[in-house]
């Protein structure tokens, strides 16, 4: 299912809904951010995805990296909420969603590097790199965030 982000964009289409999602900022033992490619709109982005019904919010930082890259995770901390009602995304069955996102900061424990029906690539990058990618605004600020070391978890008021 593709997807489209509207952001800042006073033509796009009226979020129906909202749906607790996660994102993790994933940093290996030299600094490198782990990195994924989408398959849903073919931008770069920290992995990440909807909670389960029946699950933790931490269990869902957990699979959702597993499943996008075949790393493990240990989710240790929030670097914030991301809720901005300016940042809508369309799906192709009509779904229209308000960004709701809390972004973690998680250590990886294990796996391998591996690509999936989420992700087309999957990388550990190195900070001066980011630059180079096309990476969606919203993703843009969590990373920053994230390399940060914010003492409080970030969330717009």
């Amino acid at each position: 299912m593709a997807r489209t982000d509207h952001y800042n964009d006073p033509n796009a289409p009226k979020a129906t809904n909202i749906v607790v999602a996660v994102t993790a900022f994933v940093q290996d033992e030299q600094g490198r951010l782990l990195m994924i490619r989408r398959t849903d709109n073919d931008l770069y982005s920290i992995p990440g995805g909807a909670q389960d019904v029946g699950e933790t919010i931490g269990h869902t930082v957990i699979r959702e990296v597993k499943e996008e890259t075949g790393i493990d995770v240990d989710p240790t901390d929030i670097i914030g909420v991301y809720s901005n009602p300016a940042h809508v995304i369309s799906y192709t069955d009509g779904e229209v969603r308000q960004e709701f996102s809390i972004c973690f900061r998680a250590q990886p424990i294990g796996g391998e590097l591996r690509t999936s029906n989420e992700s087309s690539e999957v990388h550990w990058v190195q900070r001066d790199d980011l630059s180079s990618l096309n990476i969606h605004p919203s993703i843009r600020l969590r990373i920053e965030h994230g390399f940060e070391n914010r003492p409080k978890p970030y969330f717009a008021t």
